[in-house]
C-alpha cells in the first residue's frame, strides 16, 4: 500500500465546517531510518510526537457537524505542518527536553525532501478542501500537555487561539464556552495567538476565512469515550455560536 501523508475523512460532507488536525499522527515514514527517529517507543506516545486525542475527537466532531476532516499522517517531529516553511522550528532538534536523534544533524536537502514528500501534499490537499466553498469555517483541532517539564500545571481544560486579523468567530466562541460554567477556558492559552506562516495563517487568515483553533488538554481526551464526549459537547456550541452571531 502506497504511503499517503494525509487522510481525508468525509470528503463528501457539505457543511460550512472544515476540521483540520495538523498533529494527528505519530507515524514516521519508512524513508526516515526505516521509520525510526531514534526515540524510545514511550517518547513516541508523548505529546512531543503528536497531539494526543485530537484525531479521535475530530472524527466524531466531523460526523456531528457534517464536516470533512483532514489529518496529517506523519509525526510533528518529522516535520511540523503547523509551522511556516521558513520557521526555524519546522524540524525540531529538541522538544520539551528530549533530543530527536534523527534530526540532530539534518541538512537542508533532507528538510526539502520532507517538505516535498509530507508537508506540501498535506497543505495542498487542505487548500483544495478550503477552497471548495466560499463560506468555509476552519476549525483547527489540537491538544496540549497538562504540564511541560519544569513548568507549572496548566489549569485550562480548553483553550481557543485567535488573532486580530480574523477573530470574528474566535471571540464569541470563547464567550460561549465561558457560559458553560464548569470550564476553565484559555483565551490564547496555553499559547498566544498564531505564528506567521502557520496552518491557520496560511489557510484562514490569508483568505479572510472564519476560524478557531481549539486546544484541548489531552488528559481530557485520552480515551475514545472522552473524545466522543467532548465532540458531542462542542458540536452544539459551535453551531450555537454560528447561529447567534449570524456570521
Amino acid at each position: 500500500m502506497t504511503y499517503q501523508p494525509f487522510h481525508i475523512y468525509g470528503a463528501e460532507r457539505k457543511s460550512r465546517w472544515l476540521i483540520t488536525v495538523d498533529h494527528a499522527s505519530n507515524h514516521v515514514p519508512v524513508e526516515i531510518d526505516g521509520g525510526d527517529l531514534g526515540l524510545a517507543p514511550e517518547d513516541m506516545q508523548r505529546h512531543i510526537a503528536y497531539d494526543v486525542g485530537a484525531l479521535g475527537t475530530s472524527l466524531r466532531l466531523g460526523e456531528l457537524l457534517d464536516a470533512p476532516v483532514i489529518a496529517s499522517n506523519f509525526s510533528r517531529l518529522v516535520i511540523d505542518p503547523n509551522r511556516g516553511e521558513d520557521d526555524p522550528t519546522l524540524v525540531m532538534h529538541l522538544y520539551d527536553g528530549t533530543i530527536i536523534p534523527a534530526n540532530r544533524n539534518i541538512d537542508e536537502a533532507e528538510i526539502e525532501r520532507r517538505k516535498q514528500a509530507y508537508y506540501r501534499p498535506y497543505h495542498n490537499a487542505l487548500a483544495d478542501l478550503a477552497a471548495a466553498r466560499d463560506d468555509v469555517i476552519i476549525i483547527a483541532m489540537h491538544s496540549f500537555s497538562p504540564k511541560l517539564n519544569g513548568r507549572a500545571p496548566r489549569p485550562w481544560e480548553i483553550g481557543i487561539l485567535h488573532a486580530p486579523q480574523e477573530d470574528r468567530f474566535g471571540i464569541p466562541f470563547i464567550k460561549r464556552l465561558e457560559q458553560e460554567g464548569d470550564l476553565t477556558v484559555g483565551d490564547n492559552e496555553p499559547y498566544a495567538g498564531h505564528l506567521p506562516g502557520d496552518s491557520v495563517d496560511k489557510h484562514a487568515f490569508a483568505h479572510g476565512r472564519l476560524n478557531a483553533l481549539i486546544e484541548l488538554r489531552h488528559d481530557e481526551i485520552d480515551t475514545e469515550t472522552k473524545q466522543s464526549a467532548w465532540a458531542e459537547r462542542l458540536a452544539p456550541i459551535l453551531t450555537d455560536v454560528l447561529d447567534t452571531t449570524g456570521l
